[in-house]
């Protein structure tokens, strides 16, 4: 599993059936300060996650079966994080503005 924070949405009105009506998220990977790195990934979102959380992705067969219909998805969203701590401090709340870039 990788950890990522939801940056944006994506809109594709064309796509696979098989893609369904879930929503696609841009998403950048985070590292152990809660810091966004690399570049942006278009993830599938089919549990609701929102711009600017932090998220829970598995990437590749895992993200295929992950997925009831094993959609051609290289990248899905399996878990909004509600805290993350790394070196004996919280680099990240869900309740709280703790988020740092």
């Amino acid at each position: 599993m990788e950890l990522a924070k939801v940056i944006g949405n994506v809109v594709a009105t064309i796509k696979l059936e098989n893609l369904g009506m879930a929503k696609l998220l841009l998403v950048r990977s985070i590292d152990d300060k809660g810091r966004v790195t690399g570049m942006p990934q278009v993830a599938m979102d089919t549990i609701g996650a929102g711009e600017e959380e932090f998220v829970l992705l598995v990437r590749g067969s895992s993200a295929r079966v992950s997925l009831e219909n094993r959609s051609c998805v290289d990248l899905n969203v399996v878990g909004i994080v509600d805290i993350v701590r790394s070196g004996g401090n919280v680099i990240y709340s869900k309740s709280e503005d703790t988020n740092k870039e």
